[in-house]
């Protein structure tokens, strides 16, 4: 690979919290269930579960990916998210997993050399693109409410948090790819709404303009917890119509967009806690074979994402 061809790749990172790989059953895996058209086609037709755990295409390399990381009991959030961002088995170095939300052990460990302090110190544009509203602000800025593992090494690396003003001007991503919670439950009457595929499109536009470009979708852990088919159902299908926008705009001659989730929970909706079982990465456009090889556990998301901007 050249010079020229290193400097220039840019990375949308999607992160999915809550998707793991489950049985390939409709009954109890919702991917079975929801239309998404252009992941089965990125993944030559194939739905994510255990029954084909691996794949790969023209266009994708799909890698079963172990969130439990040798330490008993369920993966969770705050350990698995601190995991993907520092490279580190943090399960293992406090002992357990533990989540929703970093606790005193695990802040400490996203206050320096993340993912996003690397490539800042490199001299990386990075971009923490997901909107939130301003009584998320004001609870955070009172200390009533602790950022996820995400949010809280973005802000810790000099990464702004992204406001209503950034989702009205379309350089922001709301959790539901539609804005209309955001007018429905928060009081934004006046957001403008937009399709998930208007969505992705211009989420893809902000890689104009930064090198690493990171969304959160935190709703899929939520809907798994609530095992309500419906909901599930409706978030997977507006997730596949952003992932079309994503495509369509996307250079994937020189970009990656990289998937991952940090543990399992809605793709078995038999309960209503996490799974163990493994986790879906998927790497999409230049070099995906090669960026995925080296992946096996968590641990192993981090320098990929390096690697690749490197």
């Amino acid at each position: 690979m050249d010079k020229h061809s290193r400097v220039n790749r840019r990375v949308f990172f999607l992160f999915l919290d809550g998707v793991g790989l489950g049985a390939l059953d409709p009954d109890v895996n919702p991917l079975c269930r929801a239309d998404m058209p252009t992941l089965r086609e990125v993944l030559g037709g194939i739905v994510p579960t255990q029954e084909t755990p691996a794949a790969r295409t023209s266009l994708a390399s799909l890698v079963p990916t172990d969130a439990t990381l040798g330490v008993p009991g369920r993966p969770q959030s705050a350990t698995g998210q601190a995991t993907i961002l520092t490279g580190r088995n943090v399960p293992a170095l406090i002992g357990e997993h533990y989540g929703p939300r970093p606790d005193a052990r695990i802040r400490p460990l996203l206050e320096h050399d993340t993912l996003f302090h690397r490539l800042r110190a490199a001299g990386k544009r990075v971009a923490f693109a997901n909107a939130y509203p301003a009584r998320y602000f004001h609870a955070v800025g009172n200390g009533k409410r602790i950022p996820g593992a995400m949010a809280y090494a973005a802000r810790a690396a000099g990464i702004p948090l992204r406001n209503a003003d950034d989702l009205a001007a379309g350089r922001a991503v709301s959790v539901d790819f539609t804005n209309r919670a955001w007018r429905e439950r928060l009081g934004y009457t006046d957001m403008p709404l937009r399709t998930p595929e208007m969505c992705g499109r211009l989420a893809a536009s902000l890689l104009n303009d930064y090198d690493l470009v990171v969304v959160e979708q935190w709703a899929t852990d939520l809907v798994g917890h609530r095992r309500d088919w419906e909901e599930a159902i409706a978030l997977l299908e507006a997730l596949d119509g952003f992932l079309r926008g994503l495509l369509t705009e996307m250079d994937l001659n020189r970009d990656v967009l990289v998937i991952t989730s940090d543990h399992g929970n809605l793709e078995d909706m038999r309960g209503r806690h996490h799974t163990t079982n493994p986790v879906p990465t998927i790497v999409v456009g230049h070099e995906h074979e090669t960026l995925a090889a080296d992946v096996r556990s968590l641990c192993d998301i981090h320098p990929l994402l390096l690697r690749v901007l490197s």
